[in-house]
């Protein structure tokens, strides 16, 4: 390997993107997927010189890319100074070997990238575990083959080096014995997270789920909601590990609102399986939250990338996403960043709205705060909307019991019931929906 490619390459580094378009894609259009792919890189301190996307007809086994596409590609990090070429799709460790030797720099793909990002921004001790195991899956055909020029003292588990301890060295072996006990860590942790959310869905509380495309404003609006400080900023992957914080809602007395990691098109499936255990918190919300980046031109393209992931969690079910009943958990469509439309696109937006029956829509701006308590209100019907009037007659002492009705439903009277057998009573009337009964009658 040239010697050039044996050193450092560190924050602030100059990058080439270069996005793979291949016929039949179903994502984002090519300038959107630029965008993204040049955000990644940002959101990693690269200094992005350049983006371009390269139309491929046949992949090449060995490269990727042909012979003449390669030499355009030298000729562009030659022209922008790029020391660091960033590959927008999945590369083979044979054809990253093979472009860094022909192109005399380091390539990144798509999958490397975004475990990048993932190593850096996870903050809790699962979300460094779920990282590395999935980095190990990703290097391990890679160390032995592909990486020999990165012999070297590194830190944690991030393509960008720094001191630390030795990754390249580890023969495959060691990779699968580590990649065993990560397993059964994070095994632990599931069962652990599966009784803090048996104990959640006892507790006298309804969960609001915040989910969206990456950088739709999720964690801004949940700050806004909660007075919270969880980190906001104008970058892919701000937010990595679930936060979770408690609001008021009309019609509720409490409710728990939980930020979740952002989606992405091309999630690598290494970490689609290493974050299960984070996203299946939206499976135990009562209302999901789907935050939209409306003033981004492709927002139609990220809805369907949310709503696949939805559909993989089992929150979809059926065919047809028009219809309403395949919601499994019912879904506030959530228009953010209303503060940077113009007066005529609003306008066309809020007649689309009249128009979208059977759908609940909310407009709004989580920067500013505009109609942010017309959210509340929203996701407060969202959770009284099937409820009925039911009676029941608790012993006065059971405290658990009342105090869930109190907070999980809406006490209409309460009164003295008289002695029972247990000691004094009450008689409540209180309208639940068919999900707290069941978690009512489980108490």
């Amino acid at each position: 390997m040239n010697e050039e490619l044996k050193g450092e390459v560190t924050r602030g580094a100059r990058a080439l993107v270069v996005y793979p378009q291949m016929r039949g894609r179903g994502d984002l259009d090519t300038g959107a997927r630029l965008e993204e792919a040049k955000g990644l890189a940002l959101a990693i301190g690269l200094e992005v010189a350049d983006a371009i996307a390269i139309p491929i007809r046949e992949p090449r086994a060995g490269t990727l890319f042909g012979e003449g596409q390669i030499q355009n590609i030298g000729v562009a990090c030659e022209l922008n100074e790029a020391e660091l070429v960033v590959v927008d799709g999945s590369l083979s460790a044979i054809q990253q070997r093979n472009l860094e030797e022909k192109l005399k720099r380091k390539v990144i793909d798509r999958t490397g990238l975004i475990l990048e990002i993932f190593g850096e921004r996870a903050a809790t001790a699962e979300g460094r575990l779920q990282v590395e195991l999935a980095h190990l899956d990703y290097q391990a055909g890679r160390l032995v083959r592909s990486w020999t020029h990165l012999e070297r003292q590194r830190g944690g588990f991030g393509f960008l080096g720094g001191p630390g301890e030795t990754q390249i060295e580890a023969d495959r072996r060691m990779i699968r014995d580590r990649m065993a006990k990560i397993r059964r860590e994070l095994e632990q942790v599931r069962r652990t997270r599966g009784l803090h959310r048996e104990r959640r869905e006892k507790a006298p509380w309804p969960i609001v789920a915040l989910v969206g495309y990456t950088n739709a404003g999720k964690s801004t609006l949940f700050n806004r909601l909660t007075g919270a400080d969880v980190m906001a900023q104008d970058l892919l992957f701000a937010t990595l590990d679930p936060t979770m914080r408690a609001i008021r809602l009309p019609g509720v007395e409490k409710a728990i609102l939980s930020d979740t990691v952002g989606f992405i098109s091309d999630l690598p499936t290494q970490l689609v399986a290493a974050f299960r255990a984070t996203l299946e918190e939206v499976t135990a919300a009562d209302v999901i939250v789907h935050v939209r980046d409306i003033a981004n031109p492709d927002t139609e393209s990220q809805k369907r990338q949310v709503l696949e992931v939805l559909s993989g969690l089992g929150v979809l079910t059926g065919d047809e996403e028009s219809d309403e009943d395949r919601l499994a958990i019912p879904i506030v469509e959530v228009w953010n960043k209303w503060d940077l439309l113009g007066t005529a696109h609003a306008a066309e937006l809020r007649e689309a709205i009249a128009h979208r029956e059977g759908e609940t829509i909310v407009p709004l701006s989580a920067m500013t705060g505009m109609d942010c308590d017309g959210l509340l209100e929203a996701v407060g019907s969202k959770l009284t909307e099937d409820s009925k009037l039911y009676t029941f007659i608790i012993p006065a002492a059971d405290g658990q019991r009342i105090a869930f009705l109190h907070a999980r439903g809406d006490v209409v009277s309460e009164e003295d019931a008289g002695e029972g057998a247990g000691g004094p009573q009450l008689r409540l009337q209180v309208r639940l929906t068919g999900r707290e009964l069941g978690r009512f009658s489980a108490l």
